[in-house]
């Protein structure tokens, strides 16, 4: 697939890695654009470009970068993409920490995901949210394997849905659908879900046992 990524973090570079290894068409974008990316551009084969031209053409779109930078992304940045084109948000909201207070997600009550959803008009997918990045290199696992990781996934989109959860199986991990983006608050930072290390009884059961209400630490 054209696979567009934007942010080359820990989160994004490790996808662009493993994504760029499986054979998919990666193109790989920051804020300080593409010549800060050659060296990641030359270990892994993706192409660097400007956050304009990640999603190109893309039938997935990564977006993770942190959330205060989502309302810089450019105006109609997916007018371009596929059709069909499924947007993975992988952003988590750290008031206190990096982002500053978010008065629709406090004071409205949206989820993060929604609140970003509204930023680039068009909705998302929720995943590797609570990933460690270094989990997406090191804990692949064949479909079966008893200790292969399940991650949630959340979203409105169930075509959408599908590919991401197809990718994400690629990718070594199953998953578990978290619900729509309105539930994607079982997920959120803090949550029993959030960094949790287990197979998919277990993440079911953690994103049942979540509690709405947005713990002191993580509100602004």
């Amino acid at each position: 697939m054209k696979i567009g990524i934007i942010g080359a973090g820990n989160i994004g570079g490790n996808l662009t890695r493993r994504l760029s290894a499986l054979g998919h068409d990666v193109r790989v974008a920051n804020s300080r654009g593409p010549q800060t990316l050659k060296e990641l551009a030359e270990e892994t084969g993706a192409t660097p470009v400007t956050v304009e031209e990640a999603p190109r053409g893309a039938e997935v779109v990564v977006i993770t970068i942190p959330l205060k930078a989502v309302p810089d992304l450019p105006s109609g940045l997916l007018d371009g993409a596929a059709d069909d084109v499924a947007v993975i948000d992988t952003g988590n909201y750290y008031p206190q920490q990096r982002d500053g207070r978010i008065a629709a997600i406090e004071d409205e009550g949206l989820t993060e995901s929604r609140w970003t959803e509204r930023r680039i008009g068009h909705p998302v997918i929720k995943a590797f949210n609570g990933t460690y990045a270094q989990d997406i290199l090191d804990r692949p696992r064949t479909a079966g394997e008893p200790d292969r990781v399940a991650l949630p996934v959340a979203g409105d989109d169930e075509t959408a849905k599908a590919k991401v959860r197809a990718l994400i199986d690629e990718l070594g991990f199953d998953t578990v659908d978290a619900g729509g983006i309105d539930d994607s608050w079982r997920q959120q930072p803090d949550t029993p879900v959030y960094g949790l290390r287990a197979g998919t009884e277990a993440v079911t059961r953690a994103l049942a046992e979540a509690n709405p209400e947005r713990p002191a630490a993580f509100r602004g």
